[in-house]
């Protein structure tokens, strides 16, 4: 395997990673929020009920969102880092500049999604109070 090849799948490795981490701060801290928000309480008992390692998660929920930050942090660094070039041949340059199109995609994804989560978990409810709702 050629070292461009190398470096590219490891940037997609991350990436992939890096969406699979910031999904899980969604799922453990964002959703049960805006469903009781909505009023379907019932739902995020069940939920809890059918999945307990929710409770788990949210009871941890800095070390979720710390290690799901820093894999974002690493992911941009990966992809958006100096120096980077695809092969001279040209099937292969499309194949990486496609591949790099994909990975930013999915950082950018990520991105919203971690954030998302984050202003659900640690924001809703100081500024829910800070409103006076």
């Amino acid at each position: 395997m050629t070292k461009p090849r190398a470096a590219l799948r490891k940037t997609t490795s991350i990436s992939w990673l890096t969406l699979f981490a910031s999904s899980g701060t969604l799922i453990c801290c964002a959703l049960p929020i805006i469903l009781v928000t909505l009023g379907m309480g019932a739902a995020v008992a069940s939920l809890t009920s059918a999945f307990p390692v929710l409770i788990t998660l949210s009871q941890h929920k800095i070390w979720v969102f710390a290690i799901s930050g820093l894999l974002l942090a690493v992911s941009l660094w990966l992809t958006y880092r100096s120096g980077q070039s695809c092969p001279a041949d040209p099937e292969l340059a499309r194949v990486c500049e496609q591949a790099q199109r994909w990975n930013r995609r999915i950082l950018w994804a990520s991105i919203i999604i971690w954030s998302i989560g984050f202003t659900a978990a640690f924001l809703a409810l100081p500024l829910r109070k800070a409103l006076g709702f």
